[in-house]
């Protein structure tokens, strides 16, 4: 891991959606809500579900938070497509892990978070495709191709049970 400073602690200007700054707001209002969430785990096809309150919600999104492409040395690494309902980061350079954020609104307000993540090289091949729907779903689906292993799928899926 990196140890380059945050973009807060440089003073530099945020240029894209603030991914880490939105997904700590909700985790923390998902905390104070405390809501039962239909989890579902699937690993290789083989599915568990059951109904949770999750307790550590800043860990239960992190994959999304780590998706943040607010880097200084990724200031002009973004192609930027707004239209009236959306605004769309999409990776200029090939070796960029996050490919593509969509950010969707209704208004003033988000009503879905798409993110793309993608990891290639000689050895192994990783694709997330990360989606955050406020107070509906979340989910998290990696697909892992490693030489000589084989394949890793799996997904995790949690709906909100009280619309919250």
């Amino acid at each position: 891991a990196c140890n380059k400073p945050e973009i807060k602690e440089t003073g530099a200007k945020i240029k894209y959606f603030d991914l880490k700054g939105y997904f700590a707001k909700e985790a923390a209002k998902l905390t104070m809500l405390n809501p039962v969430v239909n989890k579902t785990v699937t690993h290789n096809g083989a599915s568990e579900s059951k109904n949770i309150a999750i307790k550590a919600w800043k860990q239960e999104l992190n994959l999304f938070t780590e998706s943040d492409i607010n880097k200084p040395a990724w200031r002009n690494s973004y192609k930027v497509t707004i239209t009236p309902d959306s605004i769309v980061y999409t990776a200029t350079e090939p070796d960029l892990k996050t490919r593509r954020i969509t950010i969707v609104k209704n208004g003033e307000s988000i009503s879905a978070v798409y993110i793309l993540n993608s990891t290639h090289n000689f050895l192994y091949s990783t694709t997330d495709q990360l989606t955050y729907l406020p107070g509906k779903s979340y989910s998290i689906q990696k697909e892992q191709h490693v030489k000589i292993i084989g394949d890793n799928n799996y997904q995790i899926k949690g709906n909100f049970n009280d619309g919250r």
